[in-house]
This record gives structure tokens, C-alpha cells and sequence, in this order.
């Protein structure tokens, strides 16, 4: 009895763990990942004017709106030193202080003070030319950026049309052989180029309207100092 209780122990001791493999965890499936430039490839070629689209719209924005901003400057002593020289007669000063000051309203006030002496219907007449004409520069290229605006989408859309009709093409030529594989080319390029031609149409959008609003002001501004500047003549000498 003895022998075999010891023979027990000994077995129910030396009993060996289960092999590892039995409680080893399942490997999970890898996650896949894609890049932006990934999917812009998989556009296909339609993503490059797309993407040319997106380099002008940026272009245009940031150099209009360097440059509206160096309009809308407004340095309130400009027109208290024109009206002080106009009082005082010192024309050649006041024309003299427009041509070393750069900026819309100083070549607006410029051009009426080379009109004093003649009527101040044709005075304010010549500076509203002067100011359509600066208008005009400030305005320059807005009209690509609103073509933009409108024809990146467009061109999305196209994509999409294109990569529908290379899904539907694959499919037709696969038979009762249809993989997901072999459609995801053409539903790639649809799905791709439709977002791109979106978010590229969005941002013209909102940066045409925020430049046209910035225009609006500017406008406003040289409207109001071109009637205080018609004020100055059409007050009495003393």
C-alpha cells in the first residue's frame, strides 16, 4: 500500500502542463492602412487636374488676399493732411503726398486734385474712373477662382461616371467569375474623384465669397473718402 501511494504521488507531481499551443490566442487580422497619396492614386489620372485646380484656387487666395489687405489699410491722417493742404493751397504738396503713399485711395485723391479748377461734376467723375479701375485690379482673378469653384466638382463627378463605366466594363468581361478585387479599380476611382472634386470645389467657394466680402469693404471705405474729399472742395474758402 505503501509502494503504491508513493507511485501515485510521483505521477500526480511530475504530471507534465499542457502543451502550450492549447491555450495559445488566435492571431488577429492586420489592420490595413492607406496613405493620402495612396488614394489619390488610386483616382487616377483625373486627380491630376483636380489637384492643379486646388494649387491655383491656394494661389489665388493667398496673393489676392496679400493684396486686398495692403488696400483696405487705412491711415486716418492721410486725408486730414490732404485737407490741411487743399485749405492752405499747397496742392503740389497734397499731389506730391498721394504719389508717395501706395494704395487705391491715394491715387483716387490724386487724380482729383490734377482736376481742381474744373467743374466737380468732372472732378468726381474722374476720381469714380480712377476707383473703377482699382476695383477691377482688386478683383483680378476672382473670376478663375469662382471657375474653380464650379469646375472641380464637375470633374469629380466625371471621375465617377468614368470609374462606374470601368466597374460595369470589368464586370461584364469577368462573367460568373466576379471578384471585388478585379471592381475595386473603377469603384476606387469613383468613390476618390468625387471627394477630391468636393473638398477642392468647397474651399474655392468659401475663399471666393471671404475675398469678395473683403472687396465689399474696401469698396465702402474708398466711397466714403472720395465724398469726404468731394466735401473738402465743395466747402467754402475762408
Amino acid at each position: 500500500m505503501n509502494l503504491l501511494f508513493q507511485l501515485l504521488q510521483v505521477s500526480v507531481g511530475g504530471a507534465t502542463p499542457p502543451p502550450a499551443a492549447a491555450t495559445s490566442v488566435a492571431p488577429q487580422p492586420t489592420e490595413m492602412t492607406m496613405s493620402f497619396l495612396d488614394m489619390a492614386i488610386k483616382g487616377g489620372w483625373i486627380m491630376i487636374p483636380i489637384s492643379l485646380l486646388l494649387v491655383i484656387a491656394v494661389y489665388i487666395f493667398i496673393e489676392r488676399f496679400l493684396t486686398i489687405r495692403d488696400a483696405a489699410k487705412q491711415d486716418n491722417a492721410f486725408m486730414n493732411t490732404i485737407k490741411s493742404y487743399i485749405q492752405d493751397g499747397k496742392l503740389e504738396e497734397a499731389k506730391l503726398l498721394c504719389k508717395n503713399t501706395n494704395g487705391p485711395l491715394a491715387r483716387m485723391i490724386e487724380k482729383g486734385l490734377s482736376r481742381i479748377g474744373k467743374p466737380l461734376h468732372d472732378i468726381n467723375v474722374a476720381i469714380e474712373n480712377v476707383g473703377k479701375q482699382e476695383i477691377a485690379s482688386l478683383e483680378n482673378g476672382l473670376a478663375t477662382l469662382a471657375t474653380v469653384a464650379g469646375g472641380a466638382p464637375m470633374l469629380g463627378f466625371l471621375g465617377t461616371v468614368l470609374g462606374m463605366i470601368q466597374a460595369f466594363y470589368d464586370m461584364a468581361n469577368a462573367g460568373n467569375n466576379i471578384d471585388v478585387q478585379l471592381l475595386s479599380s473603377g469603384i476606387y476611382t469613383a468613390m476618390v474623384t468625387t471627394v477630391a472634386g468636393l473638398i477642392v470645389g468647397i474651399i474655392a467657394y468659401f475663399a471666393y465669397n471671404f475675398l469678395i466680402a473683403r472687396v465689399n469693404k474696401v469698396v465702402n471705405m474708398l466711397e466714403t473718402r472720395s465724398t469726404e474729399f468731394m466735401d473738402i472742395l465743395n466747402e467754402p474758402a475762408s
